[in-house]
């Protein structure tokens, strides 16, 4: 990750603190970092570390409640909803756990919906966006199948492709092979570095320390914290130790 003035994304003392029934959880406790064009940079921690809140303020699904966050050199921390969304389309790509495909459009309609909310694209130019989508993904001979007719593996390459179509400045990961087996999770984490390697700027959150290791570095998080990798493997050997010695009083009781 590179100074500021040529950070793809800027991070500054970020907050995010969640209020439900006068509790106030902070999810986020003042996260600093960059991430240049080029990048691939995971995001790792153990559940509840904060994670994917970060993702999705990243991804501008959700605004964070205090801190900078820069996105191309300009702010984007106080837009409204239409302007998040505008900008969203745009410049993120988004792959999901859940594959989030839709059961009645085909491959072809899957990946060119975020097209669709774009002006100024004619048909045939989304038409040949999806193609090339597609190709990159080597899922070009099922564009008329349905994601019922795919694999798990195969609905996930699809998902990458609908992340690409738009040509957005970074892909953003939310534990892309979290649905599924290890053979299919180590093929898509295959494609990933293909993209990479390609110029791709990617962003992956993930638990599990086999994947991150495909990324260039890696941004370690522990209660809405950024640790350094020592301390995150010796946090996560306390909580262990907490939930063993829990579990073990439990059936003594």
């Amino acid at each position: 990750m590179n100074e500021t003035n040529r950070s793809l994304i800027h991070l500054v003392d970020l907050k995010k603190v969640f209020f439900t029934d006068e509790v106030e959880t902070h999810a986020l406790s003042g996260v600093h970092f960059d991430i240049a064009q080029g990048d691939y940079v995971a995001i790792e921690g153990p559940s509840g570390s904060g994670k994917s809140t970060l993702l999705s303020i990243l991804g501008m699904l959700d605004t964070p409640s205090g801190g900078r966050y820069l996105l191309n050199g300009e702010p984007v921390e106080s837009l409204d909803n239409a302007q998040r969304a505008h900008i969203r389309n745009r410049e993120i790509g988004f792959i999901f756990q859940a594959f989030n495909l839709i059961g009645d459009l085909t491959v072809f309609e899957n990946v060119e919906l975020p097209l669709t909310y774009r002006s100024g694209i004619s048909k045939q130019e989304r038409k040949e966006r999806v193609h090339e989508a597609l190709e990159r993904v080597r899922m070009a001979h099922r564009i008329r199948h349905y994601p019922a007719q795919l694999s798990g593996g195969q609905q996930q390459r699809v998902a990458v492709a609908r992340a690409l179509v738009g040509k957005p400045s970074i892909l953003l990961a939310d534990e892309p092979t979290g649905n599924l087996d290890s053979k299919n999770g180590e093929a898509v984490m295959g494609l990933l570095s293909e993209l990479h390697s390609g110029g791709a700027t990617i962003c992956m959150v993930t638990h599990d320390p086999r994947y991150s290791a495909y990324a260039d570095c890696s941004i370690h998080m522990f209660d809405g914290r950024i640790v350094d990798e020592e301390t995150l493997n010796r946090l996560r050997e306390e909580e262990d130790r907490r939930i063993a010695d829990h579990a073990r009083g439990g059936r003594t009781a």
